[in-house]
Order: structure tokens, then sequence, then C-alpha cells
């Protein structure tokens, strides 16, 4: 589990084929800030742009670990399968503070940005969910965009899908990778945990 507080930016530096056909996945060598590895073990959990895996390598030096992605993974998110920017979670401890929303690190859509320029001294983002996902995004709700925990403050409906407006607050552009997204960037989308299972549970029929 995770709470979509941002607790690191790292870097994608290497991205190495498992295999040579479409079925296999690849490795990922991913360099975090300095200290970011001190209290991790082989195993553990880290979000990296809000897709949940599994430390599977770190150097002697712990300045880099690596991930192994399924081919299914990288179908399913996007960003993953090259060099650049990435956030990071690490997984949630029992007694840490639940500073965003209760976040699983699947993810359950891509959206695109239509929309990121400067307001004040903030930022609005606007991202295209999927149609798929608009049952699930609300006004004041919840949703995850690449791993960090935002709050919606619009939604739109419209034919190609659900447009949710989002406020960037300056530390959050700041100390996230989500400062260098661009118009038609492609963003990993979460949406809150409570509404998936309310909708579950609405939507059953008994026997």
């Amino acid at each position: 589990m995770f709470t979509g507080i941002i607790t690191g930016t790292g870097h994608i530096a290497a991205v190495q084929p498992l295999g040579e056909s479409a079925t296999h996945g690849k490795r990922l060598s991913v360099v975090p800030p300095a200290g970011y590895l001190d209290d991790v073990g082989l195993g553990d959990s880290i979000a990296l742009n809000g897709a949940c895996m599994t430390v599977t390598g770190m150097d002697t030096a712990r300045t880099t670990f690596t991930v192994d992605i399924s081919a299914e993974s990288l179908d399913k998110t996007t960003g993953l399968d090259q060099c650049g920017p990435i956030n990071l979670e690490k997984a949630l401890r029992a007694n840490d503070r639940l500073g965003g929303h209760l976040v699983s690190g699947h993810v359950d859509g891509i959206g695109e940005v239509t929309h990121f320029a400067q307001v004040g001294e903030s930022w609005e983002l606007r991202v295209l969910a999927p149609q798929a996902l608009a049952r699930f995004l609300a006004t004041k709700g919840s949703v995850t965009v690449n791993g960090a925990s935002l709050t919606v403050n619009r939604v739109a409906d419209l034919p190609e899908g659900c447009e949710v407006s989002i406020n960037l607050i300056p530390h959050t552009v700041q100390n996230t990778a989500l400062g260098h997204l661009r118009n038609g960037s492609k963003v990993n989308l979460e949406i809150d945990l409570i509404a998936r299972y309310c909708e579950r549970m609405l939507h059953l029929e008994p026997r």
C-alpha cells in the first residue's frame, strides 16, 4: 500500500529487454536521490510513477536499484519503458502518516495531459481520463497521477473521456516529476480505492 505522497524523484537510467519477443518484459535501472535506499532491501516494494514494483537488485554503493517489469505491466502503464525522470514512493509502513489517500500501486488507466499552465503561483493540470474511469472521478475527490495523490477541482464529461482539472502548488511541481509534463504527455492514473469498492457493492446483483 501507498499514500500517493512522493518520497523522492529518481531517474530511469537504463532499460534492458528481458527477452527478444513481445511477451518478455524489461529490466529498469533507477537512480534515486542520495540515501534513498538506506532502508530498502531486496524484495521491497517501490512505486514508480504510481506502479508498484519489486526491488530485484541494488549496486553495492546503494546508488542504483533495478526492477523487472512484465510485458503485462508495460502494456497497462506508461513512462516505464524509457529513460527519464520518475516519481518514487516507498511502501507504506503501519506507523506512517496517511498524508494522501489509500493507494494500491495498481494503474487503472492511462490519461493524457490536455492543459498544463501556470495560474498565479500554482499550475493548472488537466488530464483526459478514459471514459471507463469517469464514474470514479468526482469534484473534491482523489485521483493518483503518476503516483501523486491529488485533489480533483473540476470534472468535465466529454464524448472522448472525462477531463479532470487539478491544481498543483509550487511544492508539488518542484518536488515531483509532474513538473516535466507537457500537453500530450501520457500519465498513469489510479482511481480512489474506496470509490472502487463502492461501485462494486452498488452494482453487484445479489444471488
